[in-house]
């Protein structure tokens, strides 16, 4: 790995632990009280569209554009606003995004349990993406925070060269990625737990980690980092 100093406060592996976090507590959400589907990512909604248009079943396919779109335009935005919010000087958009994501949270508990799923689930599709765009290295190590897919398989990679060169370092990084994944896991009991209590409302619960990131960012925005404002993170 890099120097600690190499590294804005948007990439060091605590911010990016805690947005692990959420979205685990994301896809428990959804799952749990939201339709039964997980939003995260659209890998699963790329196969149904297939077996959509397989079928001929042309109302669920068009139905499935949806969400995808949804990702697409999280991406879109994402990018196109982060040059844009450098402009100002203020904040990053890093600490931006956080502030959204718990607007969109806080909106996401005032809805009713009787309202069509597809509003949350619409809403979850676009944060992740704008999340999983946004936020895409810790310490130097490649990584999405809004599925594991990639994780399991680095945690693999690492534990097979650990073991094959005797190397430590290989061992550390492997035990990065499983920690990644335990903390997407605890974050997804969570969720099942809160939701299960306070049904809709208990996606409020995901406030405690962003709110700490948010603070965290805006603090590095407007101190320690105030004069790396257009500096931009690694991965980008």
């Amino acid at each position: 790995m890099e120097s600690k100093k190499e590294f804005l406060e948007c990439e060091r592996w605590w911010t990016l632990a805690f947005l692990m976090y959420v979205g685990g507590f994301f896809g428990g959400y959804t799952y749990s009280v939201r339709g039964g589907i997980f939003c995260n990512a659209q890998t699963a909604n790329f196969v149904l569209l297939a077996m959509s248009l397989g079928s001929g079943d042309w109302a669920q396919a068009k139905y499935l554009c949806i969400p995808i779109t949804a990702y697409f335009l999280g991406a879109v935005v994402s990018e196109e606003a982060a040059g844009r919010i450098k402009k100002f000087h203020l904040i990053r958009w890093d600490t931006l995004l956080i502030l959204i994501e718990m607007l969109v949270v806080l909106i996401l508990g005032f809805i009713p349990d009787s309202a069509p799923f597809q509003i949350s689930q619409i809403a979850v599709n676009f944060i992740c993406s704008m999340q999983y765009n946004t936020f895409r290295q810790a310490d130097g190590i490649p990584m999405a925070t809004t599925f594991c897919t990639n994780h399991i398989r680095q945690t693999g990679v690492f534990f097979t060269k650990g073991i094959r060169h005797r190397d430590w370092n290989h061992i550390k990084r492997m035990g990065f990625h499983a920690g990644m994944l335990a903390l997407f896991v605890a974050g997804g009991i969570t969720s099942t737990i809160a939701c299960h209590q306070f049904s809709g409302r208990g996606v409020w619960f995901a406030l405690i980690p962003l709110m700490i990131t948010f603070l965290d960012l805006l603090y590095a925005d407007l101190k320690t980092e105030k004069d790396q404002i257009d500096r931009i993170p690694k991965g980008h």
